[in-house]
């Protein structure tokens, strides 16, 4: 009886830890997978509004979703400073770095080009991470060139450097500062708080900051059911769905290793470009999709536990 007693007291915790393992692996792939949802329906809703139009609507529409969750729940709302935190990495990971891409492609950036900058992300996250109280291991670095590389192979045949002027590219470099900055940025001081009620917030923030832009284009709305469709996948599924998963992710790992999902979204968006759009996917892809997942795996696996 002893026996058994000693044993189960043990495995409780090994239990424990299995299960927040899974959940932290489902959460994982469900962000990656409503992520790379966007660039599908952001293709769609494009072709039917300007693009700081779309993204005003995008942005206002999350804000009022996640406030009608917090206040259905009845969740608690941040005071200014915590508040203040959660507008900062609104305009950082949202305005700017939505921003930057699309008025960047909008300019004449490549999209594969785009693509690739963004995908960087993961390692200018973890070049960054020192600032922000968090250590990068070798081991995670080699998952990062090898997560690179991955995302290069898929992003092959898509990198052609055009006639873009320089600002063109230069936006797109904000863009992934944007997203880099705001993911640490969060991870320190915005990830405390109620989900809902900070990414309330974050969306009314960057809102605001895009209605200029907005207003600057004019009324490029068609009022389509297209633009219907995409504009509430866009608000539901990737702002409300993808950043709510982002923010739990945040709050319960290092952003540097949260930030290495991102090496999965080109690939999974190919994927999803075939099987939606009927774009090629051809076997250089399929191979930067196990190269990149390969990287993933090896620079977001936890450190061995030491035997005592």
């Amino acid at each position: 009886m002893n026996g058994s007693t000693s044993l189960a007291v043990p495995l409780a915790p090994v239990r424990r830890r299995a299960q927040s393992a899974n959940s932290a692996a489902f959460a994982s792939a469900a962000f990656v997978a409503v992520w790379s949802t966007g660039y599908i329906a952001g293709k769609f809703a494009l072709a039917h509004a300007a693009a700081f139009n779309l993204l005003t609507v995008r942005f206002v529409g999350a804000t009022l979703a996640f406030a009608l969750l917090a206040i259905v729940a009845r969740a608690s709302w941040p005071g200014w400073r915590a508040a203040a935190h959660s507008a900062v990495v609104g305009v950082l990971s949202l305005a700017l770095s939505f921003g930057g891409v699309y008025l960047g492609v909008e300019w004449g950036a490549e999209i594969g080009v785009a693509a690739l900058v963004v995908g960087a992300m993961p390692l200018l996250t973890a070049a960054m991470a020192p600032w922000f109280g968090e250590c990068v291991s070798v081991r995670q670095w080699f998952g990062l060139a090898i997560g690179l590389a991955g995302v290069l192979l898929v992003l092959a045949d898509r990198l052609h450097i055009g006639a873009a002027p320089p600002s063109a590219y230069l936006l797109l470099i904000l863009g992934l500062i944007g997203i880099s900055v705001g993911t640490l940025y969060q991870k320190r001081h915005a990830s405390a708080i109620d989900p809902r009620a900070g990414l309330a917030v974050q969306h009314a923030a960057a809102a605001l900051a895009v209605l200029p832009f907005a207003l600057h284009e004019g009324l490029r709305l068609d009022g389509s059911v297209a633009l219907a469709a995409s504009a509430g996948w866009l608000i539901i599924v990737n702002s409300v769905g993808g950043f709510g998963l982002l923010f739990l992710l945040l709050r319960r790992g290092a952003a540097n290793r949260v930030a290495q999902l991102f090496f999965l979204i080109p690939p999974v968006t190919a994927v999803m470009s075939y099987l939606v759009l009927g774009e090629q996917f051809t076997l250089l892809k399929l191979l930067g999709f196990v190269v990149a997942a390969a990287g993933v795996f090896i620079g977001t696996r936890p450190p061995a536990a030491r035997s005592a």
